[in-house]
């Protein structure tokens, strides 16, 4: 067999712990599906457990198998987990040397930090490792980022979703650039069709957050904001799209703030709500390159976020960029896209004008398959 025919690609493995609501799994499906349709063999390991996205995959003819790790940063150190994990790892080695992928790409940290070494034992060629957020949870804990070092010494190439991620990787874990590339989530067409506003039921202006009820999401600033808005006569409905373990916190917050919100749980197509809103907000402590900002361009509606992580580089003149953790500021800024429609018309258009010319899957895919490409043919020219 020649150099060329070792390095044409034939078959990919995309691993990642679970395949819930969140940007990256949505991202990973999108991938998936793509690289699938263009004749490449494309299977998904599921670390942990399934989601929402299994059928999906499924019907586009992706191959998906799951293990049972223990899926906790805290599991990897903790005596009973880390036997249940070891026997886990026994059978991904297996599993990689059944499937004999030319390229192994993991998601997300715990995805890498099990998978990298698992690959490189199972002679997988080329291993690749995601960076999809600003390592907010690795913030003062030095065993997480030995284990990620540790990782990332025997990976191939690292995948950040924005140039903001890609920095943070860069100054957080010294990667050297050449190892680091920049790949924009991508956008299905289905999210730049028209679809109809879903009923909301109210006489207010509404406000669409589309994020899963975790702290650093950043509910809570935007429930102080609504009740600015209301102190200054312009009280909003809030529609929360999303679950998670702050739910009973934020619904507290609102009935002490006497608040009309409108938890709705989680949501399999947010198009609607989005569609419905006067204003889409997004106040993230941290962010990566936020799916729920690139559907609202995409719609076209007028969107409010925090200046953090890809947020920036999405709606640079495109949307009303403000602090984090700031409630007056999002007041403020709600109630000025509120008085000028106009103002969040344009905004709107410019929006998703740009997210149809820069966040579209085919380029998103694509650049993933020039990479695979490219690092296997690195590799067999060795």
């Amino acid at each position: 067999m020649t150099a060329e025919d070792r390095a044409d690609l034939r078959r990919v493995v995309l691993v990642i712990n679970q395949l819930g609501r969140g940007g990256a799994e949505a991202q990973l499906s999108l991938l998936a599906q793509g690289l699938r349709a263009r004749g490449i063999d494309t299977h998904v390991i599921l670390t942990c457990e399934g989601g929402p996205h299994l059928t999906a995959l499924r019907l586009a003819g992706v191959e998906v198998h799951q293990l049972d790790f223990v899926p906790s940063l805290t599991s990897l150190v903790r005596p009973s987990a880390l036997v249940h994990n070891l026997g886990a790892g026994m059978r991904l080695l297996r599993l990689l040397r059944r499937l004999r992928p030319q390229v192994l790409h993991a998601f997300l940290y715990f995805d890498y930090v099990l998978s990298a070494p698992a690959a490189r034992l199972s002679g997988v060629p080329v291993v690749v490792s995601g960076r999809r957020s600003q390592g907010f949870y690795k913030r003062g804990r030095r065993w997480v980022f030995a284990l990620e070092r540790a990782a990332t010494r025997i990976t191939d190439h690292v995948v950040a979703n924005a140039v903001a991620v890609a920095q943070d990787a860069r100054t957080a874990e010294r990667l050297p650039a050449r190892k680091l590339s920049v790949i924009y989530n991508g956008l299905p067409a289905s999210a730049f069709e028209p679809v109809e506003p879903e009923e909301v039921g109210t006489h207010l202006p509404v406000i669409v957050c589309v994020a899963n009820l975790h702290p650093v999401k950043g509910h809570r600033f935007l429930l102080d904001a609504a009740a600015t808005l209301a102190r200054r006569g312009r009280p909003c409905t809030l529609v929360l799209a999303g679950d998670g373990p702050e739910r009973d916190r934020l619904e507290r917050q609102a009935a002490v703030l006497g608040l009309d919100v409108r938890f709705r749980g989680s949501v399999d197509d947010p198009r609607g709500l989005v569609a419905r809103a006067d204003v889409v907000v997004l106040p993230s402590l941290s962010e990566g390159l936020s799916n729920a900002v690139m559907e609202a361009m995409a719609a076209g509606r007028p969107t409010v976020a925090t200046s953090v992580g890809g947020t920036p580089e999405l709606l640079d003149g495109r949307g009303v960029l403000i602090p984090a953790s700031d409630p007056a500021a999002l007041a403020e800024a709600v109630l000025r896209l509120l008085d000028d429609p106009e103002l969040g018309a344009r905004l709107g258009a410019a929006a998703r004008a740009w997210a149809a010319k820069n966040l579209d899957m085919t380029v998103m895919v694509e650049e993933h398959i020039a990479l695979y490409r490219r690092l296997l043919e690195a590799r067999c020219a060795e």
